[in-house]
């Protein structure tokens, strides 16, 4: 049976909001959060894009959730270094809740410093070399290395971790599920694929699979569905290209083409607790340990009324 948790969608919602909802989600019974990270929304009609680090610190002030970045991007815009530090700070706020999700992060967000943005090939080399980074610097040792892609220079974490940082290695396809089993404490995806479980399985992945889920509860369904496709029509952009492009009006270009009714067929809306819990089905019997959900829209005192009365009593 899987544990359920809550997806905090930064670029949706204000600092402020993020935190009030981790209050929300705490109060409902859940015990365990995500939370994006991002420098721009996907698209300019989501509106916002705070800075997950005071989010997090928002979060360990007010809560007793574990957290869990879902994800962040540690070889470009951010120096892994820096990135090592903040999640040791953020480890011993939660006293020990932290988990850092990592990806390879998209172009959208990571561009913005005028770097080169490299294939996916080359961030997945690199991902596995800022774990390693990461590693070494939240053991507590003076470290100086001068790797292929990362440069440090006798840097030492004195505010160390609460134990062990759980990495936990997003993963939207077997190349990345392979190297989530390498490098990883676990994997975190959106979608119900077997392949990546398999994948993950098969490389010795042990640790807890997480998926991340947006619903749009409601109580009128055809709103909820507009609601769902002004915020969120970008979910529907097929292949790589979440990776590829560089601003929210790419993304708005190429959402174009997604109707409401082909984004109702992905993401659940409306009022009906069975059909939220339909979808959410798939993921617990594709196998994930975690199911993290995130409502779409401002009510969220609605939504987690929801959650409590009707939609995780069918689960």
């Amino acid at each position: 049976m899987p544990i359920y948790g809550c997806f905090l969608s930064s670029e949706e919602n204000g600092p402020r909001a993020l935190v009030e909802q981790a209050q929300m989600a705490e109060r409902a019974g859940l015990e365990t959060v995500s939370v994006s990270d991002h420098f721009h929304p996907w698209i300019d009609a989501q509106g916002e894009s705070p800075f997950v680090w005071s989010v997090i610190g928002g979060i360990a002030a007010t809560t007793s959730l574990t957290v869990t970045t879902a994800v962040t991007c540690p070889i470009l815009r951010i120096h892994p270094v820096i990135l090592a530090q903040a999640a040791a700070t953020s480890s011993e706020m939660l006293g020990g809740r932290f988990r850092f999700g990592i990806g390879t992060g998209e172009r959208l967000n990571e561009h913005v410093l005028g770097q080169h943005w490299p294939p996916a090939t080359d961030r997945r080399d690199m991902l596995a070399e800022s774990v390693s980074v990461m590693r070494e610097l939240w053991a507590g040792d003076v470290v100086t290395r001068h790797g292929k892609h990362f440069t440090v220079e006798n840097a030492r974490i004195y505010t160390r971790p609460r134990g062990d940082i759980p990495v936990i290695v997003s993963a939207f396809g077997p190349e990345a599920a392979t190297l989530a089993a390498e490098i990883g404490d676990g994997l975190m995806t959106t979608s119900p694929d077997d392949e990546v479980l398999t994948t993950y399985a098969d490389g010795g992945g042990t640790g807890p699979r997480v998926a991340t889920v947006k619903i749009c509860w409601g109580p009128d369904q055809a709103e909820a569905e507009r609601l769902a496709h002004r915020l969120w029509a970008s979910s529907g952009v097929p292949g790589e290209a979440s990776q590829e492009l560089a601003m929210p009006r790419h993304f708005e270009e190429a959402a174009e083409l997604v109707t409401v009714e082909k984004l109702a067929e992905k993401i659940p809306c409306g009022p009906d607790p069975d059909r939220h819990a339909e979808a959410i089905r798939a993921y617990v019997d594709a196998g994930f340990d975690e199911i993290h959900l995130g409502q779409i829209g401002n009510d969220h005192e609605g939504f987690f009324k929801f959650l409590t009365d009707e939609l995780l009593p069918r689960l």
